[in-house]
């Protein structure tokens, strides 16, 4: 059944049925009935209002009237309409509560009764408000008066009133009513546990308190904490090396602690910045062994060739022994700061640690590798809970020392997110002109870097950001030579992974022919980390070999014996199997471990469907660089297809393909320019490359060879992998210098200006013959 009536928005009060509200509405009459609907403050009505009748009308103060009114039942409206008097009526289907059995509810009813006594017990509410409630037996009516809560929202209440079902608005009320109690338990929780800590807080300080009359009356003369750091700053040690800023700042945090008492909030606090402040091994310096030539022994006995890095110890410890005996003055911008960059395995965050054995320092080493909160380089500030110094200031306490040669591992992995750059904070570190004035977030003190002496490692330049390249002093690590490594082998791993296996040296001996079996035929890198496990299989088989009773020492390891033990050949020298075909070219190629040799493949094919003109198809997870190197070269070799003995006919309607293997890898750069442009030319002209050659250098679209990077890698790679000849750029011909002497004299180099050039030098002079 609908009737029309008015309809009065609530902005505030919320009336639901059986409830009584007194609210100002003019042009009523006692005995009307009119639907009370919600309305929210954007001025969105509710759908669900209720339908009050007017018991009695009152006059308000300035002459305004109000009406008493009493809620009856929920109503619906339908599409309201603005009367003539200028008031919106509606025509209203009143909803009321059908109350379901009460087997139905009573379990329900009972868990709400139960929550809203604990409410009331909790706020401490009168008591006559649980009667009240459970005096109320229909379940429409019950679950109502959670509308009547001040802890419910305007949306809840509103949420309340529309729902018609009563068992569902009984779930309603439950759910709202239990979110009110959880709210309440944990405000009560809170209050008692802030209670309690401050009732203990008090009774400790009254305890101790009385503990110091105690103590004062017996005479005993036992410390305090205050005592204790005082007596710690005045025997010496490290804290009395304390700048003059960093006693003051000590004293400061100590009066503090003195005037909080050993129970104070803080006290905890600033014992642990205190014990941090002690520990900074202040004024605390190893002296430097300034002997020259017992640092290059020293060296020479840890690390075969790095012979730059050695060169450069060398000059700083002859500068500080100069500036020694001349009683120079030491200079705060003058810190030493080495970035070894190289392949993995090479041998860089070793050789940190025969620097610190050189120099007669302390040595610390700081991985860097996925760090990315800057706060590990800087520190917490103390305002946070559980804060420290960050790495630096612990690092010194390690060593303690403030002039430790510290080792910044991996130092072109560090990373970067929401907690700030590592790397940024790393500038002022690895500055010299500022490291001296260094300033931890924690201590908040200046520390004085300069006499540390900091190498960084890192395996390419790439990934270390601009900025802190720039205060880096570089020293490449370019791998070692097969030679080399033949030393390495056997003047250093052997004789660990022997040891390590159990076996005595006058048991097991290791002939060089072998070891460079092991180098040649089962290792291809710029370090000797796949040497070191491949010599270690070798002696775990051989000490098996022994404990099986299957051969009795002493035991001498050939090549045959080696072979036996590692299993088939992992390695091999395929150049001249590669490039046997026309349109195979071998390039020259650095990557993240070390030097390497790549080939570039060309091939072409028909287009018919094509526009005419020659089309070029890349495969190989090439770069863009890359991509656009092989469109030069193409482009180049169309241009100048006269100049190679190449028909302008070859292009037409035809499809190239430069495919460079090991698809997996991704490839960039610009230095295989001149090998695509080698393969396009090979192909087109029917004459293989040269197997024994190889050559690296950026093309241009004029056929310029253009100088590269990391020319000693790729040379080392290719002297490894069989070649004797390599094309250059020739404004690369200075870089040979950097090439060890053994290798420079077992190779062949071609600098080259053009392309021209190195066509000449790489392809076999004749088309390659096909056998019928």
């Amino acid at each position: 059944m609908t009737e029309e009536l008015l309809l009065v928005p609530v902005d505030e009060t919320i009336v639901f049925p059986e409830m009584t509200v007194s609210l100002p509405i003019d042009d009523v009459a006692v005995g009307e009935r009119v639907l009370l609907v919600p309305r929210d403050a954007d001025g969105t009505w509710a759908n669900v209002g209720t339908v009050a009748e007017v018991s009695e009308l009152a006059r308000l103060p300035r002459g305004r009237r109000a009406a008493v009114l009493v809620g009856q039942s929920r109503g619906i409206p339908g599409v309201a309409r603005t009367g003539p008097d200028g008031r919106l009526y509606a025509p209203v289907e009143a909803r009321p509560d059908e109350n379901p059995p009460r087997a139905r509810t009573a379990e329900a009813e009972r868990e709400y009764r139960a929550i809203v006594e604990e409410i009331v017990e909790i706020r401490n509410i009168d008591a006559r408000v649980s009667q009240f409630v459970r005096a109320i037996t229909d379940a429409g009516a019950l679950a109502d008066t959670a509308g009547y809560s001040p802890d419910l929202a305007h949306e809840q209440k509103v949420r309340l009133l529309e729902t018609v079902d009563v068992e569902e608005r009984l779930a309603v009320a439950i759910e709202l009513q239990r979110e009110v109690l959880a709210e309440l338990q944990v405000r009560r929780r809170v209050r008692e546990n802030i209670d309690d800590e401050t009732g203990k807080q008090q009774r400790d300080f009254f305890l101790r308190k009385q503990m110091d009359s105690i103590r004062k009356e017996l005479g005993d003369d036992e410390a305090s904490v205050v005592e204790e750091y005082r007596a710690k700053v005045e025997e010496g040690g490290s804290a009395a090396g304390m700048p003059e800023a960093v006693r003051e700042q000590f004293e400061r945090e100590l009066g503090r602690l003195d005037r909080m008492g050993e129970g104070g909030m803080e006290s905890q606090t600033i014992r642990s910045y205190l014990d941090w402040l002690l520990a900074v091994p202040w004024g605390e310096h190893t002296e430097d062994q300034l002997d020259i030539a017992a640092a290059r022994t020293v060296l020479d006995d840890e690390h075969a060739g790095l012979e730059d890095v050695k060169d450069r110890i060398v000059e700083y410890l002859s500068v500080r022994k100069l500036r020694t005996d001349r009683a120079i003055e030491h200079d705060p911008k003058s810190g030493a700061i080495l970035t070894l960059v190289g392949p993995p395995g090479t041998g860089k965050t070793s050789i940190g640690e025969s620097i610190a054995h050189a120099l007669g320092r302390e040595f610390v080493r700081m991985s860097l590798g996925g760090m990315r909160d800057e706060a590990e380089i800087r520190g917490h500030r103390r305002t946070y809970v559980g804060a420290l110094p960050g790495r630096l200031v612990r690092a010194l306490r390690d060593a303690g020392t403030m002039n430790p040669v510290i080792l910044l591992d991996e130092v072109d992995k560090v990373g970067s997110d929401w907690r700030g750059d590592p790397s940024s904070a790393l500038l002022e570190v690895l500055d010299p002109a500022q490291n001296h004035t260094f300033r931890d977030h924690y201590l908040d003190v200046d520390l004085d870097l300069s006499n540390v002496m900091f190498i960084a490692t890192a395996n390419v330049v790439e990934s270390i950001p601009g900025p802190l390249l720039d205060r880096m002093e570089v020293i490449a690590f370019d791998g070692y030579t097969v030679d080399e490594k033949v030393a390495i082998g056997g003047g250093h791993l052997w004789a660990r992974q022997r040891d390590r296996a159990g076996l005595r040296v006058d048991e097991v001996t290791l002939e060089p022919e072998a070891l460079r079996t092991i180098v040649t035929e089962y290792t291809r890198e710029g370090g000797v980390r796949q040497l070191d496990r491949a010599l270690a299989t070798v002696a775990r088989k051989t000490a098996t070999r022994i404990v099986a009773a299957e051969v009795e020492p002493p035991i001498t390891i050939d090549a045959d014996a080696a072979r036996a033990a590692l299993g088939k050949r992992r390695v091999w020298q395929e150049s001249a199997e590669r490039t046997a075909t026309p349109g195979v070219a071998t390039g020259l190629a650095v990557t993240g471990t070390g030097g390497d040799v790549l080939f570039v493949e060309a091939t072409s094919m028909p287009n018919p469907g094509g526009s005419g003109g020659a089309e070029l198809v890349i495969t190989g997870q090439l770069g863009d660089v890359m991509k656009e190197s092989a469109q030069i070269a193409l482009s180049h070799v169309r241009a100048n297809a006269d100049r190679f003995g190449i028909d302008q006919e070859a292009f037409v309607g035809r499809t190239f393909h430069l495919h460079v293997p090991a698809g997996a890898i991704p490839k960039d750069g610009p230095s295989a320019g001149i090998t695509m442009a080698t393969a396009l030319v090979s192909l087109l002209t029917g004459r293989p490359v040269r197997h024994t050659t190889g050559m690296t250098g950026e093309l241009t679209l004029q056929g310029k060879v253009l100088p590269i990077g990391g020319l000693k890698q790729k040379v080392l790679a290719a002297h490894a992998a069989g070649l004797t000849e390599i094309v250059l750029p020739d404004r690369n011909r200075g870089d040979l210098d950097d090439v060890p002497e053994e290798v420079r004299a077992a190779m062949t180099f071609h600098p080259s200006i053009a392309l021209a050039e190195v066509i000449d030098h790489a392809l076999e002079p004749e088309p390659a013959t096909t056998l019928a």
